[in-house]
């Protein structure tokens, strides 16, 4: 198998609650070698937490 076509980093299906809010609800993506990734949005959106 190549190492091109493995993500270096998988994440699938993250949730993350604080009590009845959901900070993180659903998020999955992959990174794979050679790619460079953000996490992109507004105040409180969940960044941090994810």
């Amino acid at each position: 198998m190549s190492t091109a076509n493995t993500p270096t980093i998988a994440v699938a299906s993250v949730k993350k609650n604080f009590g009845q809010v959901k900070a993180v609800q659903d998020v999955s993506f992959e990174v794979y070698p050679g790619e460079i990734f953000g996490l992109l949005g507004p105040n409180g959106a969940g960044k941090t937490t994810t």
